[in-house]
C-alpha cells in the first residue's frame, strides 16, 4: 500500500507563481508610488494621486489594494521594516549604556525626520483601520516597547535585580519617545540633535531609578551586558502577527 511519504510531490504550478511575484512586485510599486504622494501631498493620501503617480487607473489600483485601507497596511509594514532594521540594532548592540540610549532614540527620531508625513498617516490612520485586532500603529508600538523590555530586563538582572520593573518601564518610555516625537514634528522648535540628547538622558535618568533604589550607582560609560537574542522579527512579521489574532 502506497503510504503518504511514497506520494510524490506535485509539481509547483509556474504560473501561479510568476503571478505571486508578480503581484508582489506590483504592490511594492504602488507602496513605493504612496510614499511619494505622501511627500508631496501629505498624510490625506488620496487615492487617485496615488494612481496617477504609479501611472495607473484607479481600479487597476483597487485590484491591488481593496481600499484604502490596505494600502495604509502596506505601508505600515514598510514602517514596520524600517524600525526593524535601524532601530532594533541600534537598541541591541553593545557599548556604553548611554550612548547606546541615545544610538536608539537617535535611530527612531531619525526615521520619523525623514518620514514625517508617514509617520502622521500611520498615527492618524494606522490605528483604526478596519481589520480585527490592533492596528499598525499599536502594533509598531508594542513592538518597540516589547524589545526595549527585553534589554532592560537584561539589563536589570545583570545587576542581581528582578527584572519585573522591565515591561511597565518599556511601555511608559516608548510613549515618552512617541509624544516627545509628535510634539517634535510638529514644532520643531530645536534641532533632531538636541532632541536626541534631551529624550536620551530622561530614559537614562529614568532606567537607573531602579538601581539608584537598590543603592547602586550606574556608570552611563561602562557597556551593559549582552541583549539576549530574543528578537526573530524579521520584516513583515509585526503584519503577520496581528493576522495570526484574528
Amino acid at each position: 500500500m502506497r503510504t503518504r511519504q511514497d506520494t510524490p510531490p506535485r509539481p509547483r504550478d509556474a504560473r501561479r507563481d510568476r503571478w505571486t511575484a508578480h503581484r508582489a512586485r506590483r504592490r511594492q510599486e504602488f507602496v513605493a508610488a504612496a510614499l511619494r504622494v505622501l511627500a508631496t501631498h501629505g498624510p490625506e493620501l488620496p487615492m487617485d494621486a496615488v494612481a496617477a503617480q504609479a501611472g495607473v487607473s484607479k481600479p487597476v489600483l483597487y485590484r491591488y489594494f481593496a481600499d484604502k485601507g490596505a494600502l495604509v497596511r502596506a505601508l505600515g509594514e514598510h514602517a514596520s521594516a524600517l524600525l526593524q532594521e535601524r532601530l532594533v540594532p541600534a537598541l541591541t548592540a553593545d557599548g556604553p549604556a548611554l550612548a547606546r540610549i541615545r544610538d536608539g532614540v537617535g535611530a527612531y527620531f531619525a526615521i520619523i525626520d525623514e518620514n514625517p508625513e508617514l509617520y502622521w498617516l500611520l498615527a492618524r490612520h494606522g490605528g483604526t483601520d478596519s481589520s480585527p485586532g490592533p492596528g499598525v500603529a499599536a502594533r509598531q508600538k508594542e513592538f518597540i516597547a516589547t524589545t526595549l523590555a527585553a534589554v532592560y530586563g537584561d539589563y536589570l538582572r545583570g545587576f542581581g535585580l528582578d527584572s519585573g520593573a522591565a515591561e511597565p518601564w518599556a511601555f511608559g518610555i516608548t510613549g515618552l519617545v512617541q509624544s516627545t516625537g509628535e510634539w517634535w514634528l510638529d514644532r520643531r522648535s530645536m534641532s533632531r540633535a538636541q532632541v536626541i540628547d534631551y529624550v536620551s538622558r530622561l530614559v537614562w535618568w529614568a532606567l537607573t531609578g531602579v538601581l539608584r533604589e537598590a543603592g547602586i550607582t550606574a556608570d552611563p560609560g561602562v557597556p551593559v551586558p549582552a541583549a539576549r537574542p530574543v528578537l526573530t522579527l524579521r520584516t513583515g512579521d509585526l503584519g503577520a502577527a496581528s493576522r495570526g489574532s484574528r
